[in-house]
């Protein structure tokens, strides 16, 4: 059965078009970053979380908060600081006097997108806290298991360039995002369209409509499953992947689930970009943000200026790429 004919499962050409209004009620908000919201866009579509990294005042709580609302979900923001414990995150049982029995309080993480901001400001317990309930949809409180709500995803924001007072995320944590993405300094132009804008609508606030909803954004998810990667792509993903551990400059390269994460938001890359099948093109796109994160330089280049994202840009010049049919 095609994925035409699959009840209840949207063709590609509508999720194309379903994708491209919800980018167009973004930009409205994150002006002049169409690219990066797609690669954010796709990996949410592949099921997928994000690491927004970037230095303060480049609009990754705007473009999270954009994001859901566009998407019709329920949206927390949790403010990550020293202090936080696990339980601010996943919710506490609270003692009712008057019923004389503990009742569940569930936290910020029942939601649809958790905005988890400046993730690398809270020590490791409660960044496991919250690694685990994305790895596992659900979070066990008391011996208790809580399922979270369907869909639920989290974009993380961390600073790259201040470190002091700071917990870092292992690799191993890392690699629980699906993509690490930037949006980088806005130009001239785009910078004075976002002054103008906020000088047209006279408020600081501003409210996005909503495109579709969870229901559709879990048909959407369900479409990119039915997208075609041909064989030759699929080995693709795997030497781009396995290139990284041969490389000279690293000491860990990426994992399995790296080239699994090229499939994965390449397909959502393809639907967003109007087509029902993976090229090559795709994978090339996604390949920084998938796998410059699973990447671990040996640490006598960490004063050197070498780069995980130039590991990647070395690999994309080296494996070949394959010449596909286009369907």
């Amino acid at each position: 059965m095609s994925q035409q004919e699959t009840p209840g499962i949207p063709s590609a050409q509508q999720t194309t078009e379903l994708a491209a209004r919800i980018l167009d009620v973004v930009e409205q908000a994150v002006v002049g970053k169409r690219h990066t919201l797609e690669l954010v866009l796709a990996t949410v579509l592949a099921g997928g979380h994000v690491l927004l990294e970037d230095n303060p005042g480049l609009g990754k709580t705007l473009a999270a908060r954009s994001l859901a609302q566009t998407l019709g979900l329920d949206f927390s923001r949790a403010q990550f600081t020293p202090d936080l414990l696990p339980a601010d995150l996943t919710g506490s049982f609270i003692y009712d006097q008057g019923e004389g029995h503990f009742e569940f309080r569930p936290g910020p993480l029942f939601t649809g997108l958790l905005l988890a901001d400046e993730i690398n400001r809270t020590p490791p317990k409660t960044q496991a806290a919250l690694l685990e309930a994305m790895q596992e949809r659900q979070v066990t409180i008391e011996g208790q298991t809580f399922p979270l709500p369907k869909p639920f995803h989290v974009i993380a924001t961390a600073n790259p360039v201040e470190y002091e007072g700071t917990y870092p995320l292992p690799e191993a944590q890392l690699d629980r995002f699906l993509a690490r993405v930037s949006f980088g300094y806005p130009t001239e132009d785009e910078e004075a369209d976002v002054l103008t804008r906020r000088m047209t609508r006279r408020r600081e606030e501003l409210s996005l409509a909503p495109v579709t909803d969870a229901a559709g954004l879990l048909r959407m998810q369900a479409a990119v499953e039915q997208v075609v990667v041909d064989p030759s792509v699929v080995q693709y993903c795997v030497r781009l992947a396995a290139a990284t551990r041969e490389h000279p400059q690293t000491l860990i390269g990426a994992s399995p689930r790296g080239s699994l994460g090229l499939m994965l938001v390449g397909r959502g890359l393809a639907v967003v970009r109007g087509r029902d099948f993976v090229t090559p093109e795709d994978v090339k796109a996604v390949s920084g943000p998938v796998l410059a994160h699973r990447i671990t330089l040996k640490p006598e280049l960490w004063m050197s200026g070498a780069t995980t994202s130039g590991v990647v840009r070395s690999v994309l010049d080296s494996v070949p790429t394959p010449a596909t049919a286009g369907a």
